[in-house]
């Protein structure tokens, strides 16, 4: 018989490390299913991991630099520690496949964005050869659905509707990554969201590179091309019992249409939060940068949106300093961001990413222009946040109680929740109420105090709502969802319920 201290030793750990956007945090949702469903056991934190998975990104200059120096760091580990193994995927490792391993020999396994499930067989096979494996697909062989996910909030999930892109913004590398977009099909994705609903999430993001070209596009060839796909499927989120909350991210400009903004303010689960990509102001900018839209048709979005839903709280992404950017083009950039008036802005100094055709443009500006600009757009856009924070001073909030967000101290012992518009609070989780506020419950709060960045709450819980997400929050059971669909335009097996036949506009 094996003793409790012999299975304890034969059980190996791993820590996955994920640098990059909400894909990849997603994507590593997805190893930690495929992991665990291996035999691996997530290591506790400060223990050393039997393996580490670094999921990396190429989207900013240094991201080289950052992912070599953590690997030198684990060199004396593996020296010390022959066992272990350390793979590296993602974006960085799609672009510089066998660089990894010339630079960092010790790494075990390179897997690139298409191939993520096939990550444990790599594992094991470089433990089998003694040698490092490296494993690099052109396209996409299966939906990153079609694997089992551990999911990171009892609260809230990712679900993607679509991979890759089909545009060609010449700062960005992502298409040549993660290749041309392929949609999933309308019921493998409700499939998933009621998967996490019966898992008690309470809010669900639909994510895409761009998700309102979904339905353009579908791996199905029996999926028929439709243009409103993506309004519809918000409408049949709605639908869906226990789902309170619905974000999307990203879409984009020159493919927004209405009947998007009808399904978002006609469709109560729908949060009245809209994530809008500018990146300049503009027009000969936008050009530059390839963005097949204008100043004038973004602003004119922005205004349907706030017609249809006066509170909706919008958010964009500007790059300042691409190459030729003049003081003129700066300029209209802050005369778009005074006029949209932004909740808040995420702003990037532009920087070279190799096999961009921006890295190669001329008019490369010097940092110090570039940081000059970026600064006076941080605090024109800080102002703003602030204005329009205050604006909600003294009004009644519902929060979804959220974990790892929050400014606590002795002094205050806040928590944090975000507000349906996306808005982040802190609040004291005291008050009028006999038990105690865990993440993934649900309050209303008023408003006492703005500040650019968040809103403040130092005011008497209203209402407190004990969810079925908060009891798995305290007692530590993370989501676990299973495989939804199987590989790309294959036959299904158990395929989900499709869509209602009836899902647009009843106009």
């Amino acid at each position: 018989m094996i003793d409790e201290a012999s299975s304890r030793a034969d059980v190996r750990t791993y820590e996955v490390r994920t640098y990059g956007c909400q894909m990849n945090v997603h994507d590593s949702e997805r190893l930690s299913g495929l992991l665990e469903d291996a035999g691996f056991t997530r290591a506790a934190p400060g223990d050393s991991p039997d393996l580490v998975v670094f999921n990396t990104c190429a989207v900013r200059e240094n991201a080289d630099n950052k992912l070599y120096g953590n690997l030198s760091h684990l060199r004396p580990v593996k020296d010390e520690h022959p066992d272990m193994q350390i793979a590296v995927g993602g974006c960085l490792a799609q672009k510089d496949r066998d660089t990894v391993v010339k630079k960092a020999p010790w790494v075990d396994v390179v897997f690139g964005t298409h191939n993520i499930g096939n990550l444990p067989a790599l594992l094991e096979r470089a433990r089998h050869n003694r040698r490092a494996e490296v494993e690099i697909l052109e396209s996409l062989d299966a939906f990153p659905s079609t694997l089992p996910a551990r999911r990171e909030s009892a609260y809230a999930g990712w679900v993607s509707i679509s991979v890759g892109c089909n545009n060609t913004c010449t700062f960005c590398i992502v298409p040549a990554l993660r290749g041309k977009e392929v949609d999933r099909r309308p019921g493998d994705i409700l499939s998933e969201v009621q998967a996490l609903v019966d898992e008690g999430v309470l809010e669900v993001t639909l994510l895409g590179q761009n998700v309102n070209s979904y339905g353009r596009s579908f791996a199905d060839p029996d999926q028929p091309r439709d243009r409103g796909a993506f309004a519809s499927l918000l409408r049949a989120c709605g639908d869906i019992d226990g789902l309170e909350r619905v974000r999307f991210t990203s879409p984009h400009p020159a493919e927004f249409t209405d009947d998007v903004i009808e399904a978002m303010a006609q469709t109560p689960n729908v949060c009245p939060q809209l994530h809008m990509p500018l990146q300049s102001g503009s027009d000969r900018v936008l050009r530059a940068m390839r963005r097949s839209y204008r100043k004038d048709r973004f602003l004119g979005i922005i205004e349907r949106v706030r017609a249809a839903m006066p509170h909706a709280a919008i958010t964009t992404d500007i790059i300042v300093g691409f190459p030729g950017e003049t003081e003129e083009d700066f300029q209209q950039t802050l005369d778009v961001v005074e006029k949209a008036r932004f909740t808040s802005a995420f702003t990037f100094q532009y920087s070279k990413r190799p096999g961009t055709p921006a890295a190669e443009m001329d008019g490369q500006l010097p940092k110090a222009v570039v940081q000059e600009r970026y600064e006076r757009l941080i605090a024109l856009q800080e102002r703003i946040t602030l204005e329009e924070n205050r604006k909600l001073v003294g009004s009644e909030v519902e929060l979804l109680v959220a974990a790892g967000e929050g400014r606590k101290n002795s002094a205050t012992a806040r928590m944090s929740g975000r507000a349906r518009d996306g808005r982040l609070v802190h609040f004291r989780p005291e008050g009028n109420i006999d038990t105690a506020v865990r993440p993934g419950d649900v309050i209303t709060i008023v408003v006492s105090e703005a500040a650019p960045h968040h809103l403040v709450a130092d005011t008497p819980i209203l209402t407190h709502r004990r969810t079925g997400a908060g009891d798995r929050f305290e007692q530590g059971r993370l989501p676990r969802t299973p495989p939804i669909g199987v590989g790309l335009g294959l036959p299904k097996i158990g395929a989900p319920e499709p869509l209602p036949t009836q899902m647009g506009c009843n106009a």
